[in-house]
């Protein structure tokens, strides 16, 4: 091949804008690279560990010579049998571990592989917005349109989701969820997943849930389970994660759980796309549900007290902001006259002056600019420095008459 030979992508790279989580973090590892302190307040890949048991099970698996052979596909039996047991245990639901649950290398590729499932050409998805982005483009690169539905009480959310049933023809194939809301932080009641499974049996369409924030819950919030619901596992799936509940984020361990068929062709879709996740990390997973509850419930206070500083603090600034219930982030807008910049180009501003990693809103599409996603994964102290670095930055912009100008200016 020369370098004349033309280079042609498919048609759906055209679709994926340039991922904007990727290029903060290259801008972030860039100026770590070059000798300097960032604080990251972005990505929400946890800092503190694992619990002991869990790393002491994988060094002792791991030594085994046998177990490095290609791993079982969908999920180890006893893995999977405790990821039932912990469903029963946690939200009395009862459910088949042979038929009914699937592990996955974490709930992003789970989510993405379940939507070549599900969905294709002439489909349409409805999501929450603001949204995760593979929320949005996992469908998207399986050919569906999206419909992107804005965050609301439960009531009008649900009242958009009836108008575009009715209103749109063929009706939507699948109801992408995500409570505890990523970024938000909002939460789902009972009643109104209820809703959600009556709707889902009239118009016919299917639900999933990302339960990723499970368990990371504050001020004694209760947080169900969508298959809590009676027929909720007639009409759609969740997804778990044992990133963000036991610290294993870069571990790439998680499942999917619920209707058999949905849980069958997931597992299909990933007989051909990979071997499932190593064995050891699968057995130390065992560990952690099993063992590790009380874990969870110290991880959960470590982030509420994250969040009551990272609030103080942002309050002492005059920032408008909402204590979130659940997730290891605050979704807070930036204030006057510094959300006339955008959210992305406050973010760089931050990256540049306050040496301070920032997730800007609009990552989660057009209804978060103006926002930012501010993760709780630094220490106490640690935050309270970042937030004295923006506020010092801010104020040096003043000084410096770089307050953006109004937008009718």
């Amino acid at each position: 091949m020369t370098e004349s030979t033309p280079i042609r992508l498919s048609e759906r790279m055209s679709k994926l804008p340039p991922y904007l989580f990727g290029v903060i973090n290259k801008m972030k590892m860039e100026r770590r690279w070059n000798g300097e302190d960032v604080i990251d307040l972005g990505m929400g890949s946890p800092m503190d560990p694992p619990p002991e048991a869990v790393t002491q099970k994988l060094c002792e698996v791991v030594q085994d010579p046998k177990i490095h052979r290609y791993p079982v596909a969908g999920g180890m039996r006893n893995l999977r049998r405790e990821i039932a047991l912990y469903y029963q245990r946690n939200y009395g639901v009862s459910m088949e571990s042979e038929t009914e649950v699937i592990c996955t290398i974490g709930s992003k590729e789970g989510i993405s592989h379940l939507c070549l499932a599900l969905v294709g050409p002439g489909d349409t998805v409805l999501v929450a917005a603001p949204a995760f982005p593979i929320h949005v483009y996992a469908a998207v690169i399986a050919g569906a349109s999206v419909i992107r539905i804005p965050l609301a009480s439960e009531d009008e959310f649900l009242q958009r989701i009836t108008t575009l049933c009715e209103s749109l023809t063929p009706i939507p194939r699948l109801l992408l969820l995500n409570y505890p809301h990523n970024p938000t932080g909002t939460l789902a009641s009972k009643a109104f997943f209820t809703e959600v499974v009556a709707l889902a049996k009239r118009f016919g369409f299917m639900v999933v849930n990302d339960f990723a924030y499970s368990r990371i819950v504050f001020d004694g919030a209760t947080v169900p389970s969508f298959l809590e619901v009676p027929g909720a596992i007639d009409v759609g799936v969740e997804f778990g994660s044992f990133s963000k509940s036991y610290n294993m984020a870069g571990w790439r361990i998680g499942y999917c759980v619920g209707n058999k068929k949905v849980i069958e062709a997931l597992g299909r879709i990933k007989g051909y796309y990979d071997y499932g996740i190593f064995s050891p990390i699968q057995i130390a997973g065992i560990v952690a549900m099993r063992d590790c509850e009380d874990d969870i419930a110290v991880q959960a206070e470590i982030y509420q007290n994250r969040r009551d500083v990272m609030c103080d603090y942002l309050e002492k600034m005059g920032w408008p902001v909402e204590r979130p219930k659940a997730g290891m982030f605050v979704w807070v807008k930036i204030p006057e006259p510094w959300s006339r910049l955008g959210s992305v180009q406050f973010s760089i501003e931050m990256m540049q002056r306050a040496n301070v990693a920032v997730t800007p809103g609009a990552g989660f599409g057009e209804e978060g600019d103006g926002y930012l996603r501010l993760a709780l994964v630094e220490n106490e102290n640690r935050i309270r420095q970042a937030l004295r670095q923006i506020r010092r930055a801010l104020s040096d912009m003043e000084k410096e008459g770089k307050i953006p100008p109004p937008s009718n200016a």
